[in-house]
């Protein structure tokens, strides 16, 4: 599994200590949602591979310095699907469990996100808790497209987007165990 995920790191390599992040999230988040152990140890391992559909993506969209236009932007969106389709297969249940965050961890709890316009508990949990986990974790971070935001103003969006992005309850459980996802960052730090 370590191996696999491995693979998007060398098409986009400020992904290894982002993915790291956002599989510590997710498995924190899941226990205080209250799935059972096993969920838990699927969804630290599967969440790895949210972002692999992009080793399908070309550079020339990926590692764009600006702000994608929109035929650039529609491109990008395809990585839920492509990643859905490298792992869909599987026998393993924490690829196949990849395959649902790959394909759901742009969905919107109020229905706007992609690649399916879900909404809601329509979503599976895995792609709900990876998308908070995800979002989190990428606008605090540096990308080669823009600064890292100040936490301040992280905090604030995640509060603005409870009910709309975010899965409402998860956003509770973010904001009662904050101090333990402000400990994930530090510990795993970019290099």
């Amino acid at each position: 599994l370590q191996m696999l995920g491995k693979a998007s790191e060398y098409k986009d390599p400020e992904t290894n200590a982002h993915t790291k992040r956002v599989s510590h999230y997710c498995k924190l988040l899941a226990n205080a949602y209250g799935l059972s152990e096993e969920f838990q140890d699927i969804i630290f391992y599967a969440s790895a591979f949210h972002d692999i559909g992009k080793i399908g993506i070309p550079d020339s969209i990926l590692l764009k310095p600006g702000k994608l236009d929109d035929d650039e932007f529609a491109i990008m969106k395809q990585h839920a699907s492509i990643g859905y389709e490298i792992l869909k297969g599987s026998k393993s249940k924490y690829l196949k469990a990849g395959g649902v965050i790959a394909y759901n961890h742009h969905e919107k709890y109020d229905g706007t996100g992609y690649p399916n316009s879900l909404k809601g508990e329509d979503i599976p949990i895995f792609g709900r808790i990876t998308a908070l986990a995800d979002v989190f974790d990428a606008i605090g971070s540096d990308r080669c497209y823009k600064k890292a935001w100040e936490m301040e103003k992280v905090l604030e969006f995640i509060k603005e987007q409870r009910g709309k992005h975010f899965d409402p309850k998860l956003v509770d459980i973010f904001f009662e165990n904050l101090d333990d996802i402000l400990k994930i960052k530090e510990e795993h730090q970019d290099i």
